[in-house]
């Protein structure tokens, strides 16, 4: 049997990083490793150099205003549609109902193959952040909507990025796919989780707790810090490495140390290598993770992955099918209740730990098993009259 052809299709792909570039660099490479030939369509950047095991194919794109600080790639270049008409995708997977899906719509012609969407993130907050005017908005919402009414089947990241989708105007079917993570499971060596907790001078006695994301204060960092200062109060010794960065990241140390948290914050800056990245989950007793804007939350993963517990905000995105106490903490969005959850939860070291080990069993999903889940899904999909499948447009569930 002929390896099937799938195209991966989003409108970024690294050296742009975001959860979204990540997870399709994760789709192709574990579907090109075990299942199919996989082909990633995506905006060229300039001086861009590939070196994946599978294909990239960029195609003409412009640069958009740095707010949004993307390209956008253009979906109506004749030579880019005829080249990849001529690619015989046998399904086509589209990440972003933006410029991608305009492509996929055009390249998709007689004999037609079968579109799966992922809504991956909350798109309608993007646009409302990068597009001030109103009436703007409703159109970009209009042509979102649209092209995710355009494909064969829409996938979401979790039951609540299929609320978001609601919110928006979608009234069909969808199916939750969740996303994986490539760490593999298990802790960073002894060793190194030492070196570590010297580097930083950690008192013997002290929690270590972890935030690793985004300097964003959208990604509810004052929450963290907030919570953090009522902890130190209440007299509970730690320190917390906050890894990342972004456009708040100033405003964000600052706060930090008006609040009283100079030595307990530790701002590390973004951390690339991810085996040193496991090292800081492996030292940390509890991950720090109260957004409520991501719909998956892949670090929770991560975190699972050493048996790192997280702390999450009560029936949000990030913490579907996490149960309060035994494969996480679950705390209502404010500084109070959070801080509370954390000093109950500090009380016992040995009872973070078996919580953490209970992560590491249920919550941790390897992107290995999140992308079989989905071949095994294609060939379904490829092999079923579209006119049956389920999770559509076409398919009216509300």
């Amino acid at each position: 049997m002929n390896r099937l052809k799938i195209g991966q299709f989003n409108d970024s792909f690294p050296p742009t990083i975001d959860g979204v570039a990540q997870a399709v660099k994760n789709y192709a490479s574990v579907l090109h490793e075990k299942h199919c030939d996989v082909t990633v369509v995506t905006p060229e950047y300039k001086g861009v150099v590939d070196n994946y095991p599978f294909e990239v194919f960029r195609y003409q794109s412009i640069p958009l205003d740095k707010r949004i600080g993307y390209r956008a790639g253009n979906p109506f270049n004749i030579e880019t549609l005829i080249r990849l008409r001529h690619k015989h995708f046998n399904l086509m997977h589209v990440h972003a109902p933006f410029a991608s899906s305009v492509l996929v719509q055009n390249i998709n012609r007689m004999p037609k193959v079968p579109v799966v969407l992922t809504y991956h993130t909350k798109f309608d907050i993007d646009i409302s952040k990068r597009i001030s005017l109103s009436g703007f908005r409703k159109i970009a919402m209009r042509f979102v909507l649209e092209n995710i009414n355009n494909a064969d089947e829409i996938w979401v990241v979790t039951e609540g990025c299929g609320k978001a989708l609601r919110n928006i105007g979608y009234r069909g079917g969808y199916r939750v796919m969740e996303n994986g993570t490539d760490f593999a499971y298990g802790k960073a060596e002894p060793e190194k989780v030492i070196e570590l907790r010297e580097k930083y001078n950690i008192p013997e006695g002290n929690f270590v707790f972890l935030f690793v994301g985004r300097m964003m204060w959208y990604k509810n960092v004052r929450l963290i810090l907030d919570s953090l200062k009522i902890a130190k109060q209440k007299g509970v010794p730690f320190r917390a490495f906050m890894i990342g960065d972004g456009l708040d990241a100033p405003q964000i140390k600052k706060y930090a140390e008006e609040i009283g948290l100079s030595e307990q914050a530790i701002f590390t800056g973004p951390i690339y290598d991810r085996e040193y990245l496991r090292v800081f989950y492996s030292l940390a007793d509890a991950f720090l993770f109260p957004s409520t804007y991501d719909t998956s939350g892949i670090v929770v993963k991560e975190a699972a992955a050493c048996d790192c517990p997280a702390l999450l905000i009560r029936e949000s995105c990030a913490a579907e099918g996490v149960q309060h106490n035994f494969t996480g903490y679950l705390a209502e969005e404010n500084a109070e209740s959070c801080a509370e959850v954390l000093i109950s939860a500090c009380q016992s070291k040995d009872g973070m730990h078996k919580v953490g080990a209970n992560a590491g069993k249920y919550i941790y999903l390897s992107w290995d098993t999140a992308v079989d889940r989905a071949y095994n899904r294609y060939v379904e999909i490829i092999n079923t009259d579209p006119k049956h499948l389920p999770y559509n447009s076409k398919a009216k569930w509300v």
